[in-house]
């Protein structure tokens, strides 16, 4: 078991260290659940009050926080706690599932395709004609790579993900469990007749940047024509669907259960939280935050914030919200 002093995890924060334990620090806990070995988080004055009766001994908090040590129990005060825990979180990261052979005898990988040096493929994989992984690639078992894929350095996919022919990918990405990546978008029309649906080839690709994180079960469609587009630095959570033509700028978070319809764009920085609906054909603009739960069927400004169904400003739908109260009040 990997122990650390908390001049150990102090040298590293380099945070204002208060008080002093002797105790070994085991890992990091919640201040309800934690026992005397470990470390805590108090990011906010509403947990405060727990630091008395928890068991941790030592807490990593924002410095704008008063806050007694306690006998053999010590504190760290840092500008950000949530950026602090994630430091202390790497520490005890577990490693990583390890592979027995860089390149599993059950993998099959066509003779064309070209794996960058350090890379590894785990049982089952398929690598398809013409694919090309870099450097120190990582393919769990169960992984589907199709023709003509290119994938950057460093990047990892893990079990049950597939990579659908003419996607690009980047670098130092992750991509989590059962992950699809190039399904063919969702298109279709009324048939002449009027007696059926005729789809639509779906004959684009998709192309993702570098440092992407995509969640769990999620989807980013092909394009119809041309790409999907997902920007450097992207985080997207478990259960979320991305739809064909859409363009996802930098650093876009997209949080559970939410969803972009075809040809969606979106700016840089722009935060969509879990179950929103984003409307076909919209635009929301760098650094603009769409609430949980909301329907954007509109463009939305740069900066902006929006919520409800039909999504609105942040501050008129809170505004109407209230009067729809007061007036159930008053009834």
């Amino acid at each position: 078991m990997v122990t650390y002093t908390i001049s150990d995890i102090n040298n590293i924060l380099k945070g204002e260290l208060i008080g002093h334990t002797n105790k070994p620090i085991e890992g990091p806990e919640q201040l309800q659940n934690a026992s005397s070995n470990h470390i805590t988080f108090i990011g906010s004055n509403k947990y405060v009050k727990y630091w008395a009766a928890s068991k941790a001994c030592a807490a990593i908090i924002d410095n704008n926080l008063t806050v007694e040590p306690g006998e053999n129990r010590a504190l760290i005060k840092v500008k950000n706690a949530d950026l602090a825990m994630a430091k202390v979180l790497e520490l005890f990261n577990p490693p990583t599932p390890d592979f027995e052979a860089e390149i599993h005898p059950t993998s099959v990988i066509h003779h064309t395709a070209k794996i960058g040096n350090g890379s590894k493929i785990g049982a089952n994989c398929y690598v398809g004609k013409d694919v090309i992984l870099g450097n120190g690639v990582v393919l769990y078992p169960n992984v589907c790579v199709f023709d003509e894929t290119i994938i950057g350095d460093k990047t990892t996919l893990w079990s049950g993900t597939v990579i659908r022919e003419r996607s690009i990918i980047g670098s130092h990405c992750v991509f989590h469990t059962n992950v699809s990546i190039g399904a063919d978008g969702f298109g279709y029309r009324p048939s002449d007749d009027g007696q059926g649906l005729v789809k639509i080839p779906q004959i684009g690709n998709v192309v993702i940047g570098h440092y992407v994180e995509i969640g769990a079960n999620s989807c980013v469609d092909r394009a119809k024509y041309g790409s999907t587009i997902i920007g450097d630095g992207c985080k997207i959570d478990n259960l979320v669907q991305i739809a064909h033509n859409s363009v996802m700028g930098r650093f876009c978070v997209m949080a559970g259960h939410s969803g972009l319809a075809g040809s969606v764009t979106l700016g840089d920085g722009v935060i969509i939280g879990g179950s929103a609906s984003i409307k076909d054909h919209t635009t929301i603009e760098s650094g603009a935050t769409v609430g949980a739960g909301s329907g954007v069927m509109n463009n939305v400004k740069a900066g902006q914030t929006v919520l409800g169904y039909p999504a609105q400003d942040a501050r008129d739908m809170l505004k109407q919200w209230v009067a729809v109260r007061r007036f159930i009040k008053n009834q």
